[in-house]
């Protein structure tokens, strides 16, 4: 109930389409919600991307960003997608999970060998598919942006071996995949807004979570946590998506204009992205964070029952993970 409220309010100010029309101008403003604060790279790839839109389409399509949850939880935005209150946004490839099943494949721990693995996925025809997986669900995928690996933040130790996480509960996105792994751990999946973890993990009704470096950094969760255990289980790109309603009342050439702009700030993401982790490890190290970088063959051993299991409940995604696995 509280959820479709949300909802409700969210549209009633976003007014009933993804994008308008200004008639004097003849412009078209397309609205663009995610969830992180302004300080995070993906936010001024975002910036730039809007900015590219405009100037490729001389300032026909302008695109207005609401930064920081403004408009609502990943899972609320790409809600407001799908009904048409708004144009584009941008979320972690687990929160697409319960609205286009395939992406969930990203989420599997340890799928990838390294970087240039993930690269070639990514850019390669399984990524690509994976993209438009989603269309039938109303949602577009336009591009990747690299979110780096994710690993465990705690409070009270660090992690070091798989045993170190038994009996904690560990936020955790809305994502079965995510949920599945913390269990092969040994830990109690317990899912948190993004926007609610600080105060989650200040009031102890999470002991740990896990994430990215800048998502860590930026967020101020070291504030709180103050061991940061590199185990890089996952490496979640995140999507940048648009609304079908909003993509199929472009025209062709606007609709090149937006995909070109969508991956040239790709290009310019993972730039910035490499720089910002960078930067957030040598501030997480200042602000008095202990970093270990734990052995990672005991965890990869005790998740692969997430494996065997997807074999059995999803076949067909188990197809697509061993696929991303064959590519050289």
């Amino acid at each position: 109930m509280k959820r479709t409220l949300s909802i409700l309010v969210i549209t009633i100010f976003l007014g009933v389409l993804p994008f308008s029309c200004s008639s004097p101008l003849k412009f078209k403003i397309i609205k663009l919600g995610h969830a992180q604060v302004v300080s995070h790279p993906v936010h001024e790839a975002m910036l730039f991307m809007a900015k590219q839109i405009e100037k490729k389409s001389n300032g026909k399509i302008k695109v207005k960003v609401y930064p920081n949850q403004q408009l609502g939880s990943e899972r609320e935005l790409l809600e407001l997608l799908q009904i048409g209150s708004l144009g584009m946004t941008k979320v972690s490839a687990a929160a697409l999970e319960g609205f286009a099943p395939t992406m969930q494949v990203f989420g599997m721990p340890y799928l990838f060998r390294d970087d240039e693995h993930q690269r070639k996925v990514l850019e390669g025809p399984i990524g690509k598919q994976l993209l438009l997986d989603g269309e039938e669900f109303w949602l577009r995928g336009l591009c990747y942006y690299d979110a780096g690996k994710r690993s465990f933040y705690t409070k009270d130790k660090p992690v070091e071996t798989p045993e170190d996480l038994a009996g904690l509960k560990v936020r955790v996105m809305e994502s079965v995949t995510a949920s599945n792994m913390v269990k092969a751990l040994g830990s109690s999946p317990t899912p948190v807004s993004y926007g609610e973890l600080y105060t989650a993990l200040q009031q102890g009704i999470v002991d740990a979570a896990e994430n990215n470096p800048p998502s860590l950094y930026t967020s101020k969760h070291y504030e709180v946590c103050k061991y940061y255990s590199l185990d890089e289980h996952t490496a979640l790109p995140d999507v940048v998506i648009i609304s079908t309603k909003v993509w199929e009342d472009l025209t062709e050439e606007e609709q090149q204009w937006v995909q070109e702009a969508a991956d040239e700030s790709a290009t310019y993401e993972y730039k910035l992205w490499e720089e910002s982790s960078a930067e957030s490890m040598r501030e997480l190290e200042a602000a008095g964070v202990t970093i270990t970088y734990p052995d990672k063959e005991p965890f990869r051993k005790a998740v692969e029952g997430v494996y065997d299991q997807l074999k059995i409940d999803q076949p067909e995604i188990y197809e697509i993970v061993q696929a991303i696995r064959d590519v050289k």
